[in-house]
């Protein structure tokens, strides 16, 4: 039955996306919708919740206002909110309910903003699409008010295909801005894909070893201010899809250019016997599940680093995505019954733990949990496969599941 899991956990939703996105922003975000939804966030896809402080509130919805209309009491609680905690901005995304009934949370936005002086925006949530449509939607508004005091553009760049992250594709843009160093925005970074694991801060280093000046993050450690002031950068680097919708504004309004992918280690193939990972898989397919950049990449790294030939790991996408991020083979199936069949042919299946239960025994899983799926439960057991001592234990664990697996 389509839309419909019967085994499987769900990925976070979209306005989680979005409370993610701005949680380090200085702003307060507001879900419209019954309780609820605010806890679920916060105990379980927000790992900074306990240790660095955030304004994220739920209006509490009630039945009554949801039949009768009460948009007054609404707006007074955000007014109260926001006067005593004076934040830099007013973001109110409605959910399923709110969504339904129609509220008008551009009109109330017009309202917060014109009593308290407060920037105020609502965003096309729903609670029904998955988490990286928010993140999108919210680096995009805030690529837009980093490009608000610039000119429009007379003809926008017509639009081209993504160019890869390698060393070759940075190396080109580090030399065109020598001896001074390339300003780099990193596009799309937050806890439900990255985890706290130190992987941002791998990514800032990587860049730097290379001539780069990572100017903002979008958005783990960066401030407003940082990030409104990225359109001076000469480079974005989108991470994940979210930050795709902030890259062709900065592209459209500033002319910056951008690179997509993650800087995985390039190792060189692991010696083994007979070359056992493409024996051990028989010509079997392998995957990996999960988002769109991170597996594009991660396939493309773990096959050189296993001795395999291009497009011999496919990356299963069950989220929203745009077409310009897939690789040829790519597969964008989002409803369990559509993982079912090809999980029953692979070889090899690197996935969420929460994906075991419906993957063939005579697979090789390996597990790479990841927060937007299984929240915190098993958030320290993900590795940082930015470092390459990291990244090569991970590649021993594939190639000991392999063997243990006897596919």
């Amino acid at each position: 039955m389509k839309q419909t899991a019967r085994i499987l956990s769900t990925y976070s939703a979209d306005t989680f996306g979005v409370c993610s996105a701005l949680y380090e922003l200085g702003g307060m975000v507001v879900i419209h919708d019954p309780s609820g939804c605010n806890s679920t966030y916060t105990t379980h896809d927000e790992p900074r919740w306990f240790s660095e402080p955030s304004q994220i509130f739920v209006s509490a919805l009630t039945e009554q206002d949801a039949i009768l209309g009460n948009d007054a009491k609404l707006i007074a609680d955000i007014e109260t909110a926001a006067k005593e905690l004076q934040p830099r901005f007013i973001c109110l995304i409605p959910s399923q309910i709110a969504h339904m009934i129609a509220t008008d949370c551009r009109a109330i936005c017009r309202i917060l903003e014109k009593n308290t002086g407060i920037p105020a925006f609502t965003l096309p949530t729903n609670s029904m699409h998955y988490y990286e449509r928010g993140i999108y939607f919210a680096l995009q508004k805030l690529a837009g008010l980093a490009c608000q005091s610039l000119p429009e553009p007379d003809t926008p760049p017509a639009p081209a295909a993504p160019d890869w992250l390698s060393e070759e594709s940075l190396a080109r843009f580090v030399r065109a801005k020598a001896p001074a160093p390339l300003r780099v925005n990193v596009l799309g970074a937050t806890p439900l894909d990255f985890a706290m694991n130190g992987s941002i801060g791998s990514i800032r280093h990587w860049l730097e070893a290379r001539g780069c000046r990572v100017t903002s993050c979008w958005a783990m450690g960066s401030d407003l201010d940082a990030i409104l002031a990225s359109h001076r950068a000469d480079l974005n680097l989108v991470v994940s899809y979210g930050g795709l919708g902030a890259a062709h504004t900065l592209r459209e309004r500033a002319g910056i250019p951008y690179l997509v992918g993650l800087p995985f280690p390039q190792l060189q193939p692991i010696d083994t016997p007979s070359n056992a990972p493409s024996n051990a898989l028989a010509g079997r397919p392998a995957y990996i599940i999960g988002e769109t950049v991170f597996a594009e990449s991660l396939a493309r790294a773990l096959e050189t680093a296993l001795g395999l030939p291009r497009a011999a790991i496919t990356a299963i996408v069950p989220m929203e995505t745009d077409s310009e991020l897939l690789q040829p083979g790519t597969l964008c199936l989002t409803d369990e019954c559509e993982l079912l069949p090809p999980l029953r042919k692979a070889g090899l299946i690197i996935a969420d733990p929460l994906y075991n239960p419906i993957c063939p025994t005579s697979a090789a899983f390996v597990p790479l949990p990841h927060i937007a799926f299984s929240g915190r439960l098993y958030e320290k057991r993900i590795p940082n496969l930015i470092e390459a001592p990291s990244f090569a234990e991970f590649v021993q664990k594939i190639l000991r599941t392999l063997r243990q697996n006897d596919v």
